[in-house]
């Protein structure tokens, strides 16, 4: 089920439409959070706070996929909100606010089509991160990123929510490369000895 601000918006509509099954749904944040075990945070980063709290739950038990990202896009290049930026994050920002919850950021790095379609770049083999306090939401957030086409080796665990800080300040980084590249098909591989 996708959520969103209102019962009837044309874009949530439409995308319920085009991709209709049995499985396919659109409804409120509050519809939404109801539904799902595991709810994806891919709004806008500077309005997620408030977003969330439109759902009216403590997303108590629910495992949340933080996707968003903390820029500003008003100047250019866009940068970090200061209110997230090296001491917060949104990740942990989430936390916070619903401790009930279990917060995982990932997926946050590169583009949506890449996350979900990580063989379009060499064949999958490059990085993704994964951070978050509870080790059974990371451990299913993990599985879905298997069912998604991710590497388990290719998983980069971060440790607890405080590792989404260094996930977000990547974006400084990985904005530049997207200027400079012209494209969002890009991604980093780390490599140890």
């Amino acid at each position: 089920m996708m959520g969103g601000r209102q019962v009837n918006n044309q874009n949530g509509l439409a995308f319920a439409n085009k991709n209709s099954s049995a499985n396919t749904s659109y409804g409120t944040f509050a519809d939404a959070s109801k539904f799902g075990e595991i709810i994806f945070n891919a709004t806008n980063g500077r309005f997620t706070l408030e977003a969330l709290k439109l759902a009216k739950t403590d997303f108590a038990g629910k495992i949340i996929i933080d996707v968003a990202n903390p820029l500003d896009f008003t100047t250019t290049p866009p940068t970090l909100i200061s209110e997230f930026a090296n001491t917060n994050s949104i990740g942990e920002s989430i936390q916070h606010q619903y401790p009930k919850a279990k917060v995982v950021k990932t997926l946050n790095t590169f583009g949506m089509t890449l996350g979900v379609n990580p063989k379009q770049l060499n064949n999958g083999n490059h990085s993704v991160f994964v951070s978050g306090n509870d080790e059974s939401a990371k451990a299913k957030t993990k599985t879905l990123l298997t069912e998604f086409g991710w590497e388990s080796d290719n998983m980069i665990d971060l440790g607890d929510i405080t590792g989404a800080r260094a996930m977000e300040m990547y974006l400084i980084l990985a904005v530049r490369m997207k200027m400079l590249f012209g494209e969002s098909i890009f991604n980093i591989k780390v490599i140890k000895s």
